[in-house]
């Protein structure tokens, strides 16, 4: 019988629709009909064909924009939003408006035309996370912003366009985020009830259960969660408690990137390389407002949520808000275990 299960943060439902339960090789890879891949601007010896950097690792010391880097960061060609302007908040009767004011950036995380960053040295995924890190700490400077948002897209059917060089985007934006909204008023009304976060709770759970426990490696576990909404959908999670990203020290970066390979290693490896998304969770940027942030670094707990694209979304699930999974999340965590890697290359 298909069971409903509860999203303990945010309580949104999913169906496991356990008699339409399907093995990894019966889902739909949604690899189909991936057009030609274009010339690509990211790699060495291309940097006039995008914009002039804004970050870069280059050990040689060569001058911007030249070869030599390692990492770069430059604006995307064609930004959703756009850094130039003020808000320009109004209203239109009962509708809100404001311009499109914002950062996007392109982290470009190797000078090698690879596109799955899980093929990447975990010295160079090390790199990348410290990247994101002074991207988000630069970015908070600016007073017009509330969240920076970090995501890869990997893959046609993710979004991933057809350029094939790993990367990921930067978003910075004007408002908080719908989804991390959710995440936070579930995290604080929890916080309210118990004392306690709801995070470092599943964290403890997961644990002592193992039934949904994919890795656990100095410091972090990686879960497939209890009410997932996709297939072999993947949570990142440090077991210390912080609602913030950008404080994670250099052990513990050094340790994130290890586990982030290998569980990208094993979703590339177990589910034939599909299409993924993987998005940062962390805390808004915190601004001078009474009452609203009490208790956030008490309540809130950063993560990564990885979503390989095997399954579409169709109408219920649009006019329902509910997900359908037609994996259970302890056989999508069983079989992830089980798959075997070589962490230095997969």
């Amino acid at each position: 019988m298909p069971e409903l299960r509860k999203d303990p943060i945010i309580g949104r439902w999913v169906i496991i629709a356990t008699e339409r339960a399907k093995r990894p090789d019966q889902l739909t890879n949604l690899t189909q009909e991936i057009p030609a891949e274009k010339p690509c601007p990211f790699c060495t010896g291309k940097e006039t064909e995008t914009p002039n950097e804004i970050y870069s690792i280059r050990p040689t010391h060569t001058p911007p924009n030249t070869p030599g880097w390692e990492l770069r960061v430059v604006p995307s060609l064609t930004p959703f939003l756009r850094i130039e302007g003020e808000l320009d908040r109004t209203g239109r009767g009962l509708y809100d408006l404001m311009n499109g004011v914002g950062a996007h950036e392109i982290v470009v995380e190797t000078n090698q035309h690879l596109a799955n960053i899980c093929d990447l040295p975990e010295e160079q995924i090390k790199w990348v996370i410290a990247c994101y890190i002074d991207r988000i700490v630069d970015l908070e400077k600016d007073k017009r912003f509330k969240y920076v948002l970090v995501f890869k897209n990997y893959g046609w059917s993710a979004g991933g366009g057809r350029v094939r060089h790993s990367r990921t985007q930067l978003i910075a934006t004007p408002v908080n985020p719908k989804r991390v909204k959710e995440e936070l008023v579930g995290a604080r009304k929890y916080y309210d009830s118990h004392e306690r976060c709801v995070f470092c709770d599943l964290v403890k759970q997961e644990l002592h259960s193992k039934d949904r426990l994919i890795l656990e490696i100095d410091g972090f576990i990686a879960v497939v969660p209890f009410a997932s909404r996709f297939p072999f959908e993947v949570w990142i999670l440090p077991k210390r408690h912080s609602c913030d990203f950008v404080r994670l020290d250099e052990e513990e970066r050094k340790n994130l990137a290890r586990i982030l390979k290998q569980v990208l290693l094993k979703i590339k490896i177990g589910l034939n390389d599909p299409p993924y998304n993987y998005i940062i969770h962390s805390a808004p940027f915190r601004r001078q407002k009474v009452g609203y942030w009490k208790s956030i670094e008490e309540d809130y707990h950063w993560h990564i949520e990885i979503t390989p694209r095997l399954t579409r979304v169709a109408g219920f699930e649009w006019g329902t808000g509910f997900y359908i999974c037609p994996v259970p999340p302890e056989s999508a965590a069983k079989f992830l275990r089980e798959v075997e890697i070589d962490s230095e290359g997969g």
